[in-house]
């Protein structure tokens, strides 16, 4: 079994330039909720081949991209989005664990103690990706019939880090709804988990994440980090035996042995007819 390459930092700045480049009017998704996305799409309840989540990537409400977009720009995006996916498809199912792609604050102010330059760029940028979720929450609760100007920018820094990250996992799971269908207790009480990083939209919203702040608080971005990736991974075992569940083919008459009269009405042995292909 090959392992999957996982994208360099440079490769993951490419990306992000790549998928900014996208022809206007369309909205892509940037780099870190593009890694939520993938992982949103990975927990889905049945496999979702290449063709079908990829295009949603380029356009928050689905707009295809042009017939002459620039076939190489298009084959390098795919091409690094694809070694991502199957990046974190391989160590969620091969060690329970992955590195989201997080803007850590915390870690750039250290750099900028130590002499280091961009703690306001990576501030900036993180505030940047931070909108551009809330606008794309906006989106979503406009489609399910939410007041699009409830949705704020959340003030807690935790929530502001993750908030990207997380967007782009629920517009996989609002563009592929197998997820949130689920009739089961648990998978929901992990998206609850995961989602208490969105603008609560809703009374009901706001007294989930208030209960989950009260009964199993994140005391920092690395505690709240490690909870997301374990809840992601609890997420993908949840639905994991239906993702690779395989239906049994059910035949509409019996099986023919061998020595049975063929189908055909020749008279000869199924072995000595159609059989003997």
């Amino acid at each position: 079994m090959s392992i999957a390459h996982d994208l360099s930092d440079a490769e993951f700045d490419e990306l992000d330039d790549l998928l900014a480049a996208t022809p206007a009017p369309l909205e892509p998704l940037d780099a870190s909720m593009l890694d939520g996305y993938l992982a949103g799409v990975l927990v889905q309840p049945r496999l979702i081949p290449i063709e079908e989540w990829l295009p949603p990537v380029f356009d928050y409400e689905g707009r295809p991209l042009p017939d002459d977009v620039d076939p190489a720009w298009l084959a390098r995006i795919r091409a690094l989005v694809e070694r991502r996916f199957a990046s974190l498809n391989h160590s969620m199912l091969e060690q329970g664990w992955f590195y989201p792609l997080v803007l850590d604050l915390d870690a750039e102010d250290a750099t900028e103690g130590e002499g280091g330059e961009g703690s306001g760029e990576a501030e900036e940028q993180a505030e940047e990706q931070a909108q551009d979720a809330v606008e794309a929450a906006a989106e979503i609760a406009a489609a399910e019939g939410i007041d699009p100007d409830a949705v704020t920018l959340p003030e807690d820094p935790i929530t502001r880090a993750l908030l990207p990250w997380v967007g782009g996992f629920e517009y996989a799971a609002v563009t592929f709804p197998d997820l949130h269908e689920q009739a089961d207790d648990n998978v929901n009480a992990l998206l609850a988990r995961l989602y208490r990083h969105l603008p609560a939209e809703t009374p009901e919203e706001r007294e989930v994440v208030e209960l989950l702040d009260r009964e199993h608080p994140l005391k920092n971005i690395d505690e709240a980090i490690e909870d997301l990736i374990l809840t992601v991974v609890d997420l993908q075992e949840a639905t994991e035996s239906q993702r690779y569940h395989v239906e049994q083919v059910r035949r509409d008459a019996p099986k023919l042995g061998r020595n049975d009269p063929c189908h055909c009405g020749s008279g000869k042995k199924f072995k000595n007819c159609h059989g003997a292909a």
